[in-house]
C-alpha cells in the first residue's frame, strides 16, 4: 500500500431512507494513522454516514446509498462483497454498550469463533486476552471471565464492546457516540483507548461532544443538515474553519 493510498475512501455518497434524503454527496477518506471525528448537531446525517461504511444501513428497508465507497480499492456495495466478511474487517461500536448476555470470555470470543480465527481452545483464550488488553479491560476482568458481561459498569462494557469489535482483527473501527453514556472518568478511559489503537485500525468517530473531538482526532468532517460543510486537519477546523457555517457550530451559535 503506497503512503497516499486510504484505509477507505468515500466519494459522492448519499444516503436515501423512501424519498427523503438523509446525506448529500459526501466524500471522505479515512486512514490507517488518523482518527477521523464526525461532528455536527443532532440529526445531521453524521451517524447514518458512519452507518454506510460497513453496510449497516441494509438492515433498514427503506434505506438506499447511491456513490462509492472503497475499502482497500473494493467496492464494499458491489454484488461481490461479502458483508458477514465485511463487518468483520470493518467494526463497529454503538452508542450504547451492547454486551451479549454472555460471559466475559464468551462476548470476545463470539467473533472469533463464528469466523474461525482459532484452531484450538489455547489459541482462542490467547485472542480473547490480547483483545481484553488491547481494549485496556483485562486487568480488571482477568480473575472473572465466567461472569456476565452485562454485569459490568457502563464503562466497562463499553471496553467489553471494543474489545469483542477487536477480536475478529479488524481493519476498520467505526465508533458511533462511543461515551455519550458513560460518565465523565469512563469517558476519559475510552478517550486513552482511542489514541492507543490509533495506527493498528483505521478509527472513525461520531460524536457530539466538540471538546472530545478535539482531543481524540486528526481530522474532523463536520455535518449539517445531511450535507459535509467542511473536512479537513482538526486543528484547522477548530481554529481556522473556512466556513461560517463550521465557525457558528464551533463557537455555540447553534447545536
Amino acid at each position: 500500500m503506497t503512503e497516499t493510498a486510504h484505509k477507505m475512501s468515500a466519494r459522492g455518497v448519499s444516503v436515501f431512507y423512501g424519498d427523503k434524503q438523509a446525506v448529500k454527496d459526501v466524500s471522505i477518506d479515512i486512514d490507517m494513522d488518523k482518527v477521523t471525528a464526525f461532528i455536527g448537531p443532532s440529526g445531521c446525517g453524521k451517524s447514518t454516514f458512519l452507518r454506510t461504511l460497513n453496510r449497516m444501513n441494509d438492515t433498514i428497508a427503506s434505506a438506499r446509498v447511491t456513490g462509492d465507497i472503497m475499502l482497500d480499492g473494493e467496492n464494499i456495495y458491489s454484488s461481490a462483497m461479502d458483508v458477514v466478511q465485511l463487518r468483520a474487517r470493518v467494526g463497529m461500536v454503538f452508542q450504547k454498550p451492547n454486551p451479549f448476555p454472555k460471559s466475559i470470555f464468551e462476548n470476545v470470543a463470539y467473533g472469533p469463533r463464528i469466523h474461525g480465527l482459532a484452531a484450538s481452545k489455547p489459541e482462542l483464550e490467547a485472542i480473547v486476552e490480547r483483545s481484553l488488553k488491547r481494549a485496556g479491560l483485562w486487568e480488571e476482568v482477568k480473575d472473572r471471565l465466567q461472569d456476565s458481561g452485562t454485569a459490568l459498569s457502563g464503562g466497562q462494557q463499553q471496553r467489553l464492546c471494543i474489545a469483542r469489535a477487536i477480536a475478529v482483527d479488524p481493519e476498520v473501527i467505526l465508533m458511533d457516540e462511543p461515551a455519550s453514556a458513560l460518565d465523565p472518568i469512563a469517558t476519559a478511559k475510552i478517550e486513552e483507548l482511542i489514541h492507543e489503537l490509533r495506527g493498528r485500525y483505521a478509527i472513525a468517530i461520531v460524536t457530539h461532544n466538540m471538546q472530545q473531538a478535539a482531543r481524540v482526532s486528526q481530522r474532523t468532517a463536520f455535518f449539517h443538515l445531511g450535507t459535509l460543510v467542511e473536512y479537513g486537519e482538526t486543528d484547522q477546523i477548530f481554529t481556522t474553519p473556512r466556513e461560517e457555517r463550521t465557525k457558528d457550530y464551533i463557537t455555540g451559535r447553534y447545536g
